[in-house]
């Protein structure tokens, strides 16, 4: 779905992307995590078309992301809020779908999908301006869902965001890729990732440091778990023990913490 080959860009002294290259498969959620400043944002804006790299390539789905047919495909809600606090919410979503050419029938159709999606049916012919900041997150969403999009890309979509809303943008990720859409999502938060990505690219300083899922990277770069055990009392000399003891805690590595404990 994409492939992005040595990506690069500089902004002035700053490299903010060093030559990174990975490929997203079709209706795989993929993880970029790393903390702020990593890079994430100015890949995902190259992605989009939204940037010219300096160096290497961006292909989605065989075609340029500058092409407006290619566009058409992709779905962007940006860490920065792409909503006008002036409409409503129905009204964001209407002028957003416009844009992607969906008029009449199909715009009617794809704004209420959208709105139930994201729960804001109820709040439709209310203002931007008067939402919490996790309903206008939420709307951010919606707006890059109206047109429906094959591939989406979400660039830290819970940032500031309330407990409830986060768990509901999860919620809807993860019912998007039942559909088998293809999502990008950015995040500086390795439970989110862990929870929502098949597969994980971490990234810092502008380059691609491990990636794989969860699984392999943990086997590669996590170690074992460490187990400790106190006792109540001394454990009798007789018995074989996984590790050393000092004073009444036990303490050992393992592969298999919980088998072993």
């Amino acid at each position: 779905m994409i492939s992005a080959q040595h990506l690069s860009k500089r902004f002035d002294a700053l490299v903010a992307v060093d030559g990174i290259s990975f490929d997203v498969r079709p209706g795989e959620v993929f993880g970029l995590l790393g903390p702020n400043g990593a890079g994430k944002t100015t890949t995902i804006n190259m992605l989009v078309g939204a940037l010219k790299p300096d160096g290497g390539s961006v292909a989605i789905d065989g075609g340029n992301p500058i092409d407006p047919a290619v566009r058409c495909k992709i779905g962007n809600a940006p860490q920065a809020l792409a909503i006008y606090e002036a409409l409503s919410a129905e009204e964001n979503l209407a002028f957003f779908g416009r844009l992607y050419g969906l008029s009449r029938g199909a715009l009617r159709e794809r704004v209420s999908w959208t709105l139930d999606l994201v729960a804001l049916a109820d709040r439709r012919r209310d203002r931007a301006a008067e939402f919490s900041g996790g309903m206008k997150r939420r709307l951010n969403l919606a707006c890059a869902l109206v047109h429906d999009p094959p591939l989406l890309l979400l660039d830290e979509p819970t940032v500031g965001v309330d407990p409830q809303s986060r768990n509901l943008i999860f919620e809807k990720i993860e019912a998007l890729r039942n559909q088998g859409r293809t999502v990008i999502y950015t995040t500086h938060y390795m439970e989110e990732a862990q929870r929502l990505c098949d597969r994980i690219a971490i990234v810092d300083k502008g380059k691609i440091l491990a990636l794989d899922d969860l699984e392999g990277l943990l086997a590669e770069h996590g170690g074992a778990s460490v187990v400790t055990a106190r006792f109540e009392a001394a454990p009798p000399d007789d018995i074989e023990l996984p590790g050393s003891i000092e004073e009444d805690t036990l303490r050992f590595e393992s592969e298999r913490p919980l088998e072993e404990i």
